[in-house]
């Protein structure tokens, strides 16, 4: 029986290229043909640890025989250029957000990008985590009646290097952005964005001129109400809690330890093992229904969810944020 695997090719072999290519390990669907890193040797470590070939240029990983996709995993600024490359060949894209940190460069590619035809998703796995993905079914199925309002929380353990910080776009194009696409998730159409940016432990943060915390209300065209909540540290692991209230109940997901073990003693009750340590673990259930949900879209030709319009209309909240945080006034957002 011939191999009719889809056979992918993958941009960087960062900390991000490790996660997609563990998911396309892990998926029975999937061949990881080509890794692609201006950084050979991190490539051909990748590439040697799934049977792929390892390239330097880009061009190379293109000229690939047979490839059905690419998986972008490499640093925002090459984003643009490998989506726009990838569809113009008529390959299936996932690109991890942002799509850029310019929304003006993000809406020039749009149609030309989209023109091709060919699905493209959007990295926002947040969507595909199981707990808050049931969450979002029962929430458009009715379970609580309309939804009123929706509390994210997401709070990293520490911040990530001086170097990461002033190359990421700043707090809400980079870590609110998740954050902001899991709102639309639940509520599509927001209408206006308050946001208020503070300095409260970092330093190094505040020398370069970003927030070390965030928090952010948006407003549903519908009146729905939703609160973001953001630091960049927590000292007691990765934060991430979502609670959706609506007229008849409410729905919440809360941490998740490594076990359901709880000890009791005389030095306390209800002690469990400590929260993940990261969205390494946190999100990996997630990453792989991503990658199952772009195979699917490949195989049906259908369009992707998020698609690149859900990462456009992220990247236009986490600006307005911005503009809110620096300047204190709410900012509508205009029809799009």
């Amino acid at each position: 029986m011939p191999n009719d695997k889809l056979r992918l090719a993958l941009f960087g072999s960062g900390r991000i290229g490790h996660v997609h290519a563990r998911s396309i390990a892990e998926n029975p669907d999937v061949e990881l043909a080509v890794v692609a890193d201006p950084f050979l040797d991190g490539a051909q470590a990748l590439a040697a640890s799934a049977g792929a070939r390892a390239v330097q240029d880009p061009e190379e990983a293109f000229a690939e025989p047979g490839l059905d996709g690419v998986v972008i995993a490499s640093p925002t600024p090459t984003h643009v250029d490998l989506m726009s490359r990838a569809a113009a060949k008529g390959l299936a894209v996932l690109c991890e957000k942002p799509i850029d940190l310019d929304i003006t460069t993000v809406r020039e590619c749009r149609d030309s990008v989209l023109a091709h035809g060919v699905p493209i998703m959007l990295g926002f796995n947040r969507r595909f985590d199981p707990a808050f993905a049931a969450i979002q079914q029962q929430v458009a199925a009715g379970a609580i009646g309309r939804l009123e309002q929706l509390i994210v929380i997401s709070r990293d353990p520490e911040p990530a290097p001086r170097g990461y910080i002033e190359a990421s776009g700043g707090i809400f194009r980079d870590m609110t952005i998740h954050d902001l696409d899991i709102a639309r998730f639940f509520v599509p159409d927001i209408v206006e964005v308050t946001a208020v940016g503070a300095n409260v432990f970092s330093d190094d943060i505040a020398e370069l001129n970003d927030f070390d915390s965030a928090t952010v209300t948006l407003r549903g065209s519908n009146g729905e109400i939703v609160t973001i909540m953001n630091s960049r540290h927590c000292t007691f692991g990765y934060d991430q809690r979502l609670e959706a209230f609506g007229a008849t109940g409410m729905l919440s997901a809360g941490n998740i330890t490594p076990t359901t073990v709880r000890r009791y003693d005389a030095t306390g009750t209800e002690q469990a093992q400590p929260y993940f340590p990261f969205f390494l673990e946190r999100y990996a259930a997630a990453y792989r229904a991503e990658l199952d949900a772009f195979v699917a879209a490949i195989r049906s030709g259908q369009p992707c969810s998020p698609g690149f319009d859900d990462g456009l209309l992220a990247l236009v909240l986490a600006d307005a944020a911005l503009e809110s945080a620096t300047t204190g006034a709410t900012v509508a957002i205009p029809k799009s």
